[in-house]
Order: C-alpha cells, then sequence, then structure tokens
C-alpha cells in the first residue's frame, strides 16, 4: 500500500485488522470508519500517509453505507448544502495538511477524539440551530470538512448538528455519509492537485478498500444481532485510550 513500504509484516497484518475492524464498526453504526482508523494507522505512519491510504477506502465505505440504506427511500435532498460546506472546508483543511508539519495534527486528532467523548457524555444544547438552519449547516459543515481535511474525522461536527437537530438514526446515517463522500471526493481532487494522489496510490490502496468493505458488510449483517449501546461503549473506551496514546505520541516525540 502508498507509504507502507518500510513498515514490517506485523504492521502491515496489523493495518489489514484495523481497516476491517473499522468497516465492522461502521457497518454496526452507520458512522465511524475514518475515526477509528485515522488514529490508529496514525500510530504506524504519519497523519498525512494515513488519510491517503484510507481515501480509496473511506469512499467506498461510504458508498456502501448510502447505498444499503437506500432500501429506506429516505430523502436526503435537503442536506446538499451541508454537504457543499463539507466539501469546501475539506478543502481548505487538505490545504494545511499539504502546507505544514502534520505532526501536531494527531494532537488535535486527540483533542477532536475527546471532544467526541465528551459530547456523547453530555448533552450539548444550541438553540441557535433551530433558529438559523442554514447558517446552522455553514457552521457545522465548515468545521466538519476542516476536521475531515486535517485529521479525517468529520463526524464529531455532524453528529452534535445531528443530535441538536434530533434527526432520525436512519437519517443521521445517510446524511453523515453523503457528507463523508463529499468530503473525501474534495480531498482526493485537492491531493491530486499537489500530486499526492496519483494512480499509484489509487491501485495500491485498493486491497485496503476490500478489507474495509468487507468489515462493513459483517457490521451490516450484525447491526439488528447485536445490541449498538454495547458497542457504543466499547468504542468510547477505545477513542479514550487512542487518544491518550496520541497524545502520548506527541508528547514524548517533542521531548525527544
Amino acid at each position: 500500500m502508498a507509504g507502507t513500504e518500510s513498515l514490517s509484516i506485523v504492521a502491515l497484518v496489523t493495518l489489514g485488522g484495523i481497516l476491517l475492524i473499522s468497516g465492522g464498526v461502521h457497518g454496526l453504526l452507520g458512522f465511524g470508519f475514518p475515526l477509528l482508523a485515522t488514529p490508529l494507522i496514525a500510530m504506524l505512519v504519519d497523519v498525512r500517509t494515513a488519510m491517503l491510504i484510507l481515501l480509496i477506502p473511506t469512499m467506498s465505505i461510504n458508498l456502501g453505507s448510502i447505498a444499503e440504506g437506500d432500501r429506506g427511500r429516505l430523502t436526503i435532498g435537503g442536506f446538499w448544502p451541508l454537504a457543499v460546506c463539507v466539501a469546501a472546508g475539506s478543502i481548505a483543511g487538505t490545504r494545511l495538511l499539504i502546507l505544514t508539519d502534520p505532526a501536531p495534527y494527531k494532537l488535535l486528532l486527540a483533542v477532536v477524539l475527546l471532544f467526541y467523548l465528551a459530547v456523547q457524555q453530555r448533552g450539548l444544547r444550541m438553540p441557535w440551530v433551530h433558529r438559523h438552519p442554514r447558517a446552522a449547516m455553514i457552521v457545522f459543515g465548515l468545521a466538519a470538512g476542516l476536521l475531515a481535511g486535517t485529521v479525517n474525522a468529520a463526524v464529531p461536527a455532524l453528529i452534535v448538528y445531528a443530535l441538536e437537530l434530533g434527526l432520525a438514526p436512519l437519517v443521521t446515517v445517510r446524511v453523515f455519509n453523503f457528507c463523508f463522500l463529499a468530503g473525501k471526493l474534495a480531498q482526493a481532487l485537492t491531493f491530486g492537485a499537489a500530486g499526492l494522489f496519483t494512480a499509484e496510490v489509487i491501485f495500491k490502496t485498493l486491497p485496503a478498500a476490500l478489507l474495509a468493505l468487507a468489515g462493513l458488510w459483517v457490521g451490516a449483517r450484525l447491526r439488528r444481532r447485536v445490541d449498538a449501546g454495547t458497542y457504543r461503549r466499547w468504542l468510547r473506551a477505545a477513542l479514550f485510550v487512542i487518544a491518550s496514546v496520541l497524545v502520548f505520541q506527541y508528547v514524548f516525540g517533542v521531548w525527544r
């Protein structure tokens, strides 16, 4: 895979396991693939390389999730401005990632994960979202895009938005993946313009996409059989551990 030539066999096997598990979590919950996979892979490589590895797998996961949810004939057309803002924010965030040192983004990603956990733990009320729906789409869309472009984690901002609007779970899943796909397409174009996302990268990351889709398929099949609340608790615990490790890695790197 792209950027993994120097990894050991054990690290490559670990990478494959990360893709399978993250795809499975996404299948179970309807979101979570880049949120979980990016910090785990960032422990093996830098954040920029992790995001290049995950571009094709993430877009494949998003398309698979949208197609799987199509059975419900859910309408998400009214959320296209949100997706456009996510794409715009993703372009800006990706440019930052290309032009600056990627090392500090591990710390930023840890902060994003801890913020996400805090939002899940405590209710966050924002009445202005209902009073100014268009402005809310712009604010949360751009914030999600910036996070997607720099740390591959748009979901915290989108979750706050969905919780505040009280969207139904099935609508939430489709809106999230619609926005994720828009952000990833914009990011792919930005990386491509910078000469980083090439045909070689696409070819080398196709196996990663297949592993992620295999996990997605298993997770989607288990969705109706397994208590999602239990998996949400496990995911929160795992994200806390990951965030702690990323903070340690950053602090140790600065100290060293």
